[in-house]
């Protein structure tokens, strides 16, 4: 299949995860997950932290002209072993909402943010099948 626009995407630069109450969700994303602090947006309650190739963009949506909505199916965060970040989150005080899930070629656990975002731990531990 060729493209035949004018253009190309050649990548997701970020992913925005909305927060309700915008300092919460940076100790969260920053000392709970403990991601990378990339940057913050200037005064505005938007800030950077990068998982592994993927920046995720913390912001509070009202303080932008936007309505606050969670994020009902989660992003996947890859992690060498479900059960060990698992028990390590929870220790932590965070939130599962399944137990853990063996698809056949990966694990998962989903938890929630601070805001309600779904997020999961993900590890692909066989390749998918064709």
């Amino acid at each position: 299949m060729t493209a035949t626009s004018e253009f190309t995407i050649t990548g997701v630069d970020f992913v925005a995860v909305p927060a309700r109450d915008f300092d919460a969700s940076v100790r969260f994303y920053g000392e709970v997950l403990g991601l990378p602090f990339v940057k913050r947006w200037g005064s505005m309650p938007g800030a950077e932290f990068q998982a592994g190739n993927l920046t995720l963009a913390i912001m509070e949506p009202t303080a932008f002209g936007q309505e606050f909505q969670t994020h009902r199916l989660p992003i996947a965060l890859q992690v060498d072993d479900v059960p060990a970040a698992r028990a390590h989150l929870e220790a932590k005080g965070v939130r599962f909402v399944t137990d853990l899930i063996d698809s056949g070629s990966c694990h998962q656990a989903i938890f929630l943010d601070p805001a309600g975002n779904a997020l999961d731990l993900h590890h692909r531990y066989a390749p998918v099948p064709s």
